[in-house]
């Protein structure tokens, strides 16, 4: 059973951009609603920044890398600290210097991705908060639902080799921990992600325009 004991104190954003956030299984659609949306809001002359989770941008991100495509094997809470670094590093150097700059920062992943993937390898939510609890809480974040039978076909039918987390059973513990988790958290807004494309940015857009634009 997924709970929340740690009290959550995360940094809210007190800067002049907006930062927000897509999660879902891989293959649920997250790089292209995030395109989808930065072109959306640079034609209506916003400045946006797209960026994503792990980062290739630290040595942090590069292990990661490694380790998901199964060329090396280290602890389920190593791996996290990895990306708890590579995050300091992608807030530090990109996030938060865009967020000063006024630009609207759409990641594709964040701080969710290692609650809900965490939890599938036995680690504890509590822990993984208090690890990330020092982090910017988005402004607006969008969970593409979509389950895991659906995603796995996504992925297989574009050809992609499949990671380390892209296997049927841990998705399905990653999916459940994803709705459990995402529902203890402001600004939270569950998209059924197997509607069409077009329908599911629709879907965003209107909660955008209303918290953002």
């Amino acid at each position: 059973m997924v709970s929340i004991c740690y009290y959550v104190v995360m940094k809210k954003n007190i800067y002049p951009g907006k930062f927000i956030v897509l999660e879902g299984l891989d293959g649920s659609g997250q790089s292209t609603e995030s395109a989808f949306l930065r072109d959306f809001l640079i034609e209506k002359n916003y400045k946006v920044l797209m960026t994503k989770e792990p980062t290739i941008i630290s040595e942090a991100g590069k292990k990661i890398k490694q380790v998901l495509e199964e060329k090396e094997k280290i602890s389920p809470l190593e791996l996290q600290k990895l990306f708890v670094e590579d995050r300091k590093l992608h807030l530090d150097n990109i996030i938060v210097p865009n967020l000063k700059d006024g630009k609207i920062v759409i990641s594709d992943r964040y701080f969710f991705s290692t609650f809900a993937y965490g939890v599938s390898d036995g680690l504890d939510l509590n822990l993984l908060i208090e690890m990330n609890n020092d982090f910017l809480i988005p402004d607006l974040t969008f969970f593409l639902d979509v389950n895991q039978d659906v995603c796995i076909k996504r992925v297989e039918e574009r050809g992609a080799k499949k990671t380390l987390f892209e296997k049927r059973e841990k998705l399905k513990k990653v999916y459940e921990n994803y709705k459990k988790i995402m529902k203890n958290f402001e600004n939270v807004y569950s998209i059924n992600g197997e509607l069409t494309l077009n329908k599911v940015f629709e879907e965003i857009k209107k909660y955008v325009e209303k918290k953002c634009c």
